[in-house]
This record gives C-alpha cells, sequence and structure tokens, in this order.
C-alpha cells in the first residue's frame, strides 16, 4: 500500500511536478489545492494526474485536515515556512519548493527557520526543501567521487548563479506573474511594512541554487563570510527595492576550504560556468564543468603526479533511478514506446530525482535529504553574505543551527 499526496500551489510551477508526484508507483492517490479552481481543473487534464485525483480543496486548512500522508507545497515564496509549519502541525511529512521563505528580512528568515527546526522535533514529522542543485548530475557525480575520498581534502571552491534580470527566464515577467491571481495581488500589501521599516531585497535572500551543490559535496559547515555587493546604477525599476543587485562572497568552510560564490542578478551574460554548476579543487582530484582530474597522489612523492582529465557527459554523471520509477515517469510525460529511454528534465533533470527522494522518504517514515538543517544552512550563508556586504566586506560568523550532517 502506498501513500496519499496533497499538491498545493498548482500554478506553472507546480503544474510541472504535479503529473511527477502523481505517477510515482508508491502514490496511490492524490489531493489537488489551488485557491483558483482553474487552476485545478487544468492539472486534471494530465491523464497521470486525473487517474490519481481523489480530491479537490481550495485551502491549506482543508488539507490539512485530511487523512494525506504527506504534502507538496508550491506556493508564493513568501508562504512557503508558515504554510509548511501548518502542514507539520497537522501531522503530515512536507516538502517545500525553494527557497525556505522569500523575506526583504534576513533575522525573519532565519527565525522562520528555527521554527521549521523546532517544529519537526517537536511533530517528528519531516521537512525536504526542493532544492534542484543536490539532484543535478554534476552534483550527484561529485558526491560520488567525495565519498570514495577521490578529492583528497578540500582545497578550494566557487559556484555562481548568475539569473540576468532580462535573461530567458525573465525576472521581471516572474515578478509580474506572481504578483497576479487571489494570492499574488495581495503580495504589495504584504511587502508594505517592510519597505516602510527600510528592508531591501538582495540576491542572497535565495542562494540556494550556488551554495548548496558545493556544501552538499564537501559535508562541511560554513563558519564565516566576507562579501563585497553591487548595487544597480542605471536607476532600474526592478531594483527599486533590492539593496544589491549582485554580491560576491567568500566563505571559509569547516573543513578548512575556501569557497567563493556569486549570486548575480544584474550581469550581461555568464561565461564558463553555466546553470547551477560549481567547481571542487582538492589535493588528488578536481571537478570543473564536467571535466574530472585525478593526480593519484595519496601520500608524499618524490615522483611527478600528472593530472589526468577525463570528461564526462550529464547522462554518465547522474544517478540511475529505480527502473520502475523511471517507466513510470516517462508514462506521465507521454514518452511514446518508439522513443529513446527516459531522460530527466527539469533544472538539468532534477526534478524526479526530487520528487522520489520525498515519496520514498515518506513512504520508508525516514529523513529525507535536503533535510531542514540543509536547507536552513543555505538560508544563513545568504543573511551572513548580505550582512558583511552591508558593512563593505567586514568578516561575519555565519549563524549555525546545530545539526551534525546526516
Amino acid at each position: 500500500m502506498g501513500i496519499k499526496l496533497g499538491l498545493v500551489g498548482l500554478g506553472s510551477f507546480g503544474t510541472v511536478f504535479a503529473p511527477l508526484f502523481a505517477s510515482h508507483p508508491l502514490v496511490d492517490s492524490v489531493i489537488l489545492c489551488d485557491a483558483e479552481p482553474d487552476r485545478i481543473e487544468n492539472n486534471l487534464k494530465n491523464p497521470a494526474v486525473a487517474a490519481k485525483t481523489v480530491g479537490k480543496v481550495l485551502s491549506l486548512d482543508e488539507i490539512c485536515k485530511s487523512d494525506c500522508d504527506a504534502v507538496a507545497v508550491i506556493t508564493q515564496p513568501s508562504l512557503h515556512a508558515p504554510q509548511c509549519i501548518q502542514v507539520l502541525e497537522s501531522g503530515k511529512y512536507v516538502y517545500s519548493a525553494v527557497p525556505v521563505i522569500s523575506l526583504p528580512d534576513d533575522n525573519e528568515i532565519l527565525d522562520w527557520c528555527g521554527k521549521i527546526i523546532d517544529t519537526v522535533k517537536r511533530t517528528g514529522m519531516e521537512y525536504m526543501l526542493g532544492e534542484t542543485t543536490i539532484y543535478r548530475p554534476q552534483t550527484m557525480f561529485c558526491r560520488r567521487m567525495a565519498k570514495e575520498g577521490l578529492f583528497g581534502n578540500f582545497v578550494y571552491a566557487e559556484a555562481e548563479y548568475a539569473h540576468d534580470l532580462d535573461s530567458g527566464c525573465s525576472l521581471r515577467e516572474v515578478s509580474q506573474q506572481r504578483s497576479t491571481g487571489k494570492i499574488g495581488e495581495k503580495l504589495a500589501e504584504f511587502y508594505r511594512p517592510y519597505r516602510e521599516r527600510g528592508c531591501k531585497s538582495h540576491p542572497m535572500s535565495y542562494p540556494t541554487h550556488s551554495v548548496s551543490g558545493v556544501v552538499d559535496v564537501m559535508r562541511s559547515k560554513p563558519v564565516s563570510v566576507s562579501a563585497i555587493g553591487y548595487r544597480n546604477a542605471n536607476d532600474d525599476p526592478y531594483f527599486r527595492n533590492y539593496d544589491f543587485s549582485n554580491i560576491v562572497a567568500f566563505f571559509r568552510m569547516d573543513n578548512g576550504c575556501s569557497f567563493r560564490v556569486a549570486e548575480m542578478r544584474e550581469i550581461s551574460a555568464n561565461i564558463g560556468l553555466q546553470g547551477e554548476d560549481f567547481r571542487i579543487f582538492g589535493t588528488r582530484g578536481s571537478y570543473s564543468m564536467n571535466e574530472w582530474r585525478n593526480n593519484g597522489r595519496t601520500a608524499p612523492t618524490p615522483e611527478k603526479k600528472p593530472n589526468v582529465p577525463t570528461r564526462y557527459t550529464d547522462e554518465q554523471m547522474r544517478d540511475p533511478l529505480p527502473p520502475e520509477v523511471a517507466a513510470a515517469f516517462r508514462a506521465a510525460l507521454n514518452i511514446k514506446d518508439g522513443d529513446s529511454d527516459f531522460v530527466p528534465s527539469g533544472h538539468g533533470g532534477s526534478h524526479p530525482y526530487l520528487v522520489h527522494e520525498f515519496v520514498s522518504a515518506v513512504y520508508e517514515r525516514r529523513r529525507p535529504k535536503i533535510s531542514i538543517w540543509d536547507a536552513a544552512t543555505y538560508m544563513a550563508m545568504g543573511a551572513a553574505a548580505h550582512q558583511s556586504a552591508q558593512k563593505d566586506g567586514e568578516i561575519v560568523k555565519v549563524a549555525d543551527f546545530g545539526k551534525v550532517w546526516d
């Protein structure tokens, strides 16, 4: 017997995930939830979703009163944390779209992280953040190399998320879309008190795409950071309520590694690292842009140890999904029998893996990967980097939520 799952938030992003959640072999049934009935009906046009839908509701309260085992929350970013706490309090596991919460107040963001941790501890329920970088093929590959000790000691890493406001996925358009509909229309009023207090948005309030991959591979915590910010200089109205449009931070990790992170929203193009990729350098092996280099050095020796480069495709780096799960996803996405084998898609192929990990964790009643302690660490890094940038690069300690890595 499988699980019953609630899907909350069926806008453009939720609609991408709905057929994956619904079609997973361990999911017996789903309840669809959105404040706008039209969105529910639109998702029911997908056969994979319709086949397992046993209920339609218009509020999170109704979902929490239901007999669901777990709930996936893919709503407005400013609502994530309180909604997830409500789900946990109702005795259900919860999956949250990224980030943990989006607010122009760093201290409040960290407070919400602490509240979720307390709720997880008290209820015994579990939280998972849907951070895509964790299941990109590059991260999977580097996790395996790290587990085998092939990096040696970590020395230096760098990651960046260059998402210009006018890129293919236009941040202007995303902002406009989020301000529409029953929930979106309330956003301006929601943010008004923050603006009156002088709170400013910044790119490090959403640092998960850049910091998570390296932190997950190294399983190391950030200790302190020095950061420099760039302020928009042409009075672009998009950045009217932004403190900085770009921030570059330099973290000291507790394993002795130095880690540079750049979150950029005003940059013409990113040349080199693309998407949510990163570079990691160790004393023995290093990774950069789908290339692995290893010098084979395990101990001091007078002999030369030249690096041997090996290039990999995404498919070669990716972990396999269980065959029955891949087959179910393949059918849900309407891939015909004559087509190629199932190739994961969505943010570097991460979407199916996120769904599989959460559903499996619910079914097995265990802590999922990307727990609230992981998520809180990512958010703490962004908050500390912003604080440092506000102080012109002053070294700032990163908040530690006290969890030892699993």
